[in-house]
C-alpha cells in the first residue's frame, strides 16, 4: 500500500547499472506499458507518469507502442493486470506505485524476457527488474523556505499520505527549511492514509486550516488541498504536488514540485531500442531535471522568490544538500554533526522526525 518502506538495503546500488540484464541487441519496435494507481486526470502523481508515457511516444514515434491501465489497486489486482500486460506483448512494463513492488517481482519471475521497472521500490529480485525514484525532499526544502517566510500565523501544515520514509523525509525537509528562516514556526501534520482521495484530502486541509495553519504542503495526489485553500480568500496558500497544478496560480498555489519522469522513461525505452538496456536503481532529483520547481508566482515577495530560486540552483549545482548538519532527531539526540551530509541509506530508511516537530509517526 505504500511506495517505500523501512529497509537499509534500499540504499544499495543507487544509480548504478548492475549489468546482469544488459540487452545483447536492440529492438525494431518496443511496446511500453504503464500501470497506474490513480486516474491519469488526477493532475498529480499519475498525471505526471502519464505525461512521461506520452513523451516516450512523441520521442520515438512508430518505433514505440504505448499501453496503460489506470486506477489499479495495489495488491492482488495489480498482479492480475501485470500478467495480462505481459501476455499482451509488452516488452517493458513500468509499475508506478510502491504497492506494486511484490506483484512486479512475482510477475517478472514468470516472464524473464520482459523488462519491469518499479517506481519508488527497492526490490530487484530478478535480473529483469529495475527500480527508480525521485529526490522529492529537494523540492520540499524550497517549499519550506517559502512557507517559513510567508506564514503570518507561524503555523504551517503538511498532509501526509502514509508514514513511510519517502513521506517522512519530505516532512523533515519542509520543516527544517521553514525553521531556518522562521524560528517561531510550528508544524502540524495530518495523515490522510491515502494517495488519492479528494474527499479525505479536503478534510485534511480543513483540519489544518481550523488549527490556524496558513501554509499547506501535501504529499497526496489531487488538487483538493489547494481547492480548500482557495476558499479562504487569500489567507491560506499552498503548493502544487507532483504536477504544477497551474489552475490555482498565482494563489493559493504559489509554487510547485513537478515530478518530471519524461527523461527517465525516454532513456529506458531508448536503451531497449538500441540494445544498451541494463538493470539499474535510479534516484535522481533537481540536478538531473527529474524534480522541478514550478513557477514561483508574484504572490511570493520578490526577495523570498530570489532566495528560493537560489536554493534550487545550489541544489542543482551540488553545492547544497537539504540534509546538512547540525540536525538532531526529535528526541534531541544528534543525527548529523555540523557540516555532515545525510547518507542516502539514512534517508531511504528515515523513520524519525527531526527536533522541533511535535507528534508521533503512526506505526
Amino acid at each position: 500500500m505504500n511506495r517505500r518502506t523501512l529497509l537499509a538495503t534500499a540504499a544499495l546500488g543507487l544509480g548504478l547499472a548492475f549489468g546482469s540484464s544488459a540487452s545483447a541487441q536492440g529492438m525494431d519496435k518496443v511496446k511500453a506499458c504503464f500501470i497506474y494507481v490513480g486516474p491519469i486526470g488526477d493532475l498529480g502523481w499519475t498525471y505526471q507518469h502519464h505525461q512521461g508515457a506520452l513523451a516516450v511516444q512523441e520521442e520515438f514515434g512508430d518505433k514505440v507502442e504505448i499501453a496503460y491501465q489506470e486506477n489499479v489497486p495495489e495488491g492482488a489486482d495489480a498482479e492480475r493486470v501485470l500478467t495480462q500486460m505481459a501476455l499482451s506483448g509488452c516488452n517493458i512494463i513500468f509499475t508506478t506505485s510502491f504497492g506494486y513492488m511484490d506483484p512486479t517481482n512475482n510477475v517478472a519471475a514468470k516472464f524473464p524476457d520482459i523488462k519491469f521497472e518499479h517506481s519508488t521500490g527497492y526490490k530487484r529480485e530478478h535480473p529483469n527488474v529495475s527500480t527508480y525514484n525521485a529526490r522529492f525532499y529537494e523540492g520540499r526544502a524550497v517549499q519550506g523556505h517559502i512557507a517559513g517566510k510567508m506564514t503570518k500565523t507561524n503555523k504551517i501544515g503538511y498532509i501526509g499520505s502514509f508514514p513511510i520514509p519517502e513521506v517522512v523525509m519530505g516532512i523533515n525537509s519542509y520543516y527544517l527549511h521553514a525553521k531556518k528562516v522562521n524560528p517561531d514556526v510550528q508544524l502540524s501534520v495530518v495523515w490522510a492514509f491515502t494517495w488519492f482521495d479528494p474527499a479525505k484530502e479536503a478534510d485534511s486541509a480543513k483540519a489544518l486550516i481550523d488549527q490556524g495553519v496558513d501554509v499547506i504542503a501535501a504529499h497526496t495526489d489531487s488538487t483538493a488541498p489547494l481547492a480548500e485553500a482557495a476558499k479562504t480568500n487569500g489567507t491560506v496558500i499552498g503548493f502544487g504536488q507532483a504536477s504544477d497544478m497551474a489552475d490555482y496560480k498565482p494563489s493559493p498555489r504559489v509554487a510547485s514540485i513537478i515530478d518530471n519522469w519524461n527523461p527517465y522513461y525516454i532513456k529506458r525505452v531508448g536503451a531497449l531500442l538500441d540494445g544498451t538496456y541494463e538493470q539499474i536503481d535510479s534516484w535522481a532529483g533537481i540536478p538531473e531535471g527529474e524534480v522541478e520547481i514550478g513557477e514561483i508566482t508574484d504572490a511570493v515577495p520578490a526577495d523570498v522568490k530570489a532566495e528560493a530560486e537560489a536554493m534550487r540552483d545550489a541544489i542543482a549545482a551540488g553545492t547544497y544538500h537539504p540534509f546538512t548538519g547540525p540536525i538532531n532527531k526529535q528526541d534531541g539526540t544528534e543525527w548529523l554533526a555540523d557540516g555532515a551530509v545525510a547518507p542516502d541509506g539514512d534517508l531511504l530508511g528515515m523513520n524519525f522526525f527531526v527536533e522541533g516537530i511535535t507528534g508521533d509517526i503512526p506505526k
